[in-house]
């Protein structure tokens, strides 16, 4: 009787433990996953929300303005003035002004602003670059188009997709019932007003109404001055030396052969060098912090060079100065917000030295080999690739600091020594006003005693939550901004564009004040690998020297292929040969600034029909989806040969070609 007893006991010890187990799961699940969420698919299948999506792998970059430019983040209403470097996203809004110009760069693609042009950037994803031309002249040169890649300029009465690399010019007038479009290079399809219509090399397209469009097809006309300075600043980068040491889709390449020189290094292989640096200069030192979704911390070098170096590669100190060491050459590697260690920065720590204004906030720049954990909600498979495509790291480094850092739940890594908090100057500390208000870093470091700085424990994570100042930057406030008409004004878009982004005060709001307090990165369920995948990912080229071992293991230890990747360059002789690239286009060789006219080279993309799509549904303040293209009737393709066949005949001819001259074989060789 007395063991029965126990075992009911037993019996209802075990069905209370499953019970009390079910219910904590549920209450998990119920937390990280809020209702009504719209639920999507990662890249590795696993079901998600919206919000857990993994952030794009690149950004745009505001690398040039002259004149009065002006940024907008997105979701807000004021306008400050554009800073160089800033990182622009989804939903941001530039305004070059009277008498204004601005270039941007997402990777190789190049986007200068005229005088008076507003755009919004609709999207900037990993495989789309949707942009809203609202007003103004805008030029697009495009360099490398994947299988995957959409490009898609809307205007106020059509939407132009981008189909091979080449270049493209629209020009929309200021009530927005106009749009010019010139394809110096390339190939595009316009959609618009019930209809598409193609656009090919040297031909000037003429669209006129919204509802109705009126088309026209002339010849390229001559070059006015913003055609001649994109030009020349197109030329620039065609010769641009850098392009043999990273890809060209590394965002902000272009301006490193100006700024700095190549080397080569023992232990880390050709790395960069800047040159004319202050006095002091060390990494992530002459700029500031701003707060950009959904990666959180960012950021922003004061230096014309000062955005390749501080979102790719890794920092070495070396030789008494520091040189940075862009990593594995690959097809588009991975941008990171700021790819540093925080010291100081995590809850329940506090230096010595008295910090006014809620303590203090240090950093130090990761050196090669060192594993980034990013601070903001991400995948295992995003751990693997923002390292593996910016230094050389194994798989098995990279599990051991997650393990670490996401299975034992501890923010900081004290079993890891950090090459760079131990150089002398390495470490930058300011106060907590002067983190989160977005205050030059350089004239507010505050002094540390370095024994305490080598000892500080290093965390991914700073526990100092955005003020509005984070959001905006170092931009001034301005007046210069679109007119309200251009402001308000919606455009026409076949690809629907992604949500709106919210302002900081809504964001703050739904987080519970708590913006910065989010678990650091997305739990994978048990016993699932976590694979290094995305294709568009190469490993380097097999005769760039580099491993941090030194120099002296180089011939001993040859880096081994990465699970995932393949080579860029020449392909691997025996067993290990690299797997065939993906299929892409690339503008071939360099074209020549003073003759646009000239048809795309052969290695083009192939021209691609828009594929028919059902009716697209979406809310969008600032985009309307484009009618349904119809098919035209037998007058209307008269009209269109027509209109074909009138501006062939007015090409210009060609140049002719001159005879070639005949040369006599050499005379052959003495006979011994």
């Amino acid at each position: 009787m007395k063991a029965s007893k126990q075992w009911c006991v037993w019996l209802f010890l075990l069905a209370s433990f499953v019970w009390l187990f079910q219910a904590s799961q549920a209450i998990a699940q119920d937390q990280a996953q809020p209702p009504q969420q719209q639920v999507a698919q990662d890249q590795d299948g696993q079901n998600q929300t919206a919000d857990d999506q993994d952030p794009p792998g690149r950004v745009a970059r505001l690398n040039f303005s002259q004149g009065s430019v002006s940024f907008q983040p997105g979701g807000e209403n004021d306008w400050v003035t554009a800073v160089p470097n800033r990182p622009m996203v989804t939903g941001d809004n530039l305004w070059a002004d009277e008498d204004s110009r601005a270039e941007v760069h997402v990777g190789s693609t190049a986007i200068r602003l005229g005088p008076k042009t507003g755009i919004t950037f609709l999207e900037v994803g990993d495989q789309a670059t949707q942009i809203r031309l609202a007003q103004g002249s805008l030029i697009v040169r495009v360099r490398h188009v994947d299988d995957d890649d959409s490009y898609e300029i809307d205007t106020p009465n059509v939407a132009f997709t981008l189909l091979q690399p080449g270049e493209y010019r629209l020009d929309v007038d200021p009530d927005g019932n106009h749009t010019d479009i010139t394809v110096w290079h390339g190939r595009g399809e316009v959609t618009g007003g019930g209809f598409s219509y193609t656009v090919v090399a040297n031909q000037r397209a003429t669209f006129t109404g919204t509802d109705h469009l009126d088309y026209d097809l002339g010849q390229v006309a001559g070059n006015d001055d913003f055609d001649s300075w994109v030009f020349e600043r197109d030329q620039r980068e065609d010769q641009s030396d850098s392009a043999d040491y990273v890809s060209r889709e590394m965002t902000g390449y272009e301006d490193l052969d100006e700024y700095g020189s190549w080397s080569y290094v023992a232990g880390y292989g050709p790395c960069w060098r800047p040159v004319g640096v202050a006095v002091g200069w060390a990494p992530y030192r002459f700029g500031h912090w701003v707060w950009i979704g959904p990666w959180g911390w960012t950021w922003v070098e004061d230096e014309p060079w000062g955005f390749a170096p501080f979102h790719y590669g890794r920092w070495a100190f070396a030789g008494g100065g520091w040189f940075w060491v862009p990593g594995p050459v690959v097809v588009r590697p991975m941008w990171a917000p700021a790819l540093v260690g925080f010291v100081g920065g995590g809850p329940g720590f506090h230096f010595s030295v008295a910090i006014g204004g809620g303590g203090g906030v240090g950093w130090f720049p990761l050196a090669p080999g060192e594993v980034f954990v990013p601070g903001y909600r991400v995948s295992r498979t995003y751990v693997n690739n923002v390292n593996l495509t910016n230094t050389r790291v194994n798989v098995s480094r990279i599990t051991n600091v997650y393990n670490t850092v996401v299975i034992n739940r501890s923010t900081t890594v004290n079993n890891i020594i950090y090459a760079n908090q131990h150089v002398d100057g390495g470490v930058t500390v300011v106060s907590h006003d002067t983190f989160v208000n977005a205050q030059p870093v350089a004239r507010n470091i505050v002094q540390v005693p370095s024994r305490e700085i080598e000892s500080a424990p290093v965390t991914h994570v700073v526990a100092a939550e955005p003020v509005r100042a984070s959001v905006f930057g170092a931009g001034r406030p301005v007046a210069n901004r679109p007119p309200a008409a251009v402001l308000s004004r919606q455009v026409v878009a076949r690809r629907t564009p992604a949500p709106m982004p919210r302002s900081f005060d809504q964001k703050v709001a739904q987080a519970g004040g708590h913006l910065n307090q989010q678990p650091l990165v997305r739990q994978e369920p048990a016993g699932r690998p976590a694979p290094v995948n995305q294709s568009r990912l190469n490993q380097a080229t097999s005769n760039q020297a580099g491993s941090n071992q030194g120099a002296s293991n180089q011939a001993a230890r040859q880096p081994q292929p990465q699970e995932g990747f393949h080579s860029f360059g020449q392909p691997n002789s025996g067993t290990n040969q690299a797997k065939p690239l993906p299929r892409v286009w690339e503008a071939q060789g360099t074209p020549e600034p003073e003759n646009r006219n000239t048809q795309p080279s052969s290695g083009t993309r192939p021209q691609q029909p828009i594929e028919q799509q059902p009716a697209q549904q979406w809310s969008h303040p600032l985009a309307k989806p484009a009618p349904a293209v119809q098919e035209r009737n037998p007058e209307q393709e008269q009209q269109q040969a027509q209109k074909f066949n009138s501006w062939q005949q007015q090409r210009p001819a060609p140049a002719p070609k001159p005879a070639p001259r005949y040369s006599p074989p050499p005379p052959p060789p003495p006979k011994k």
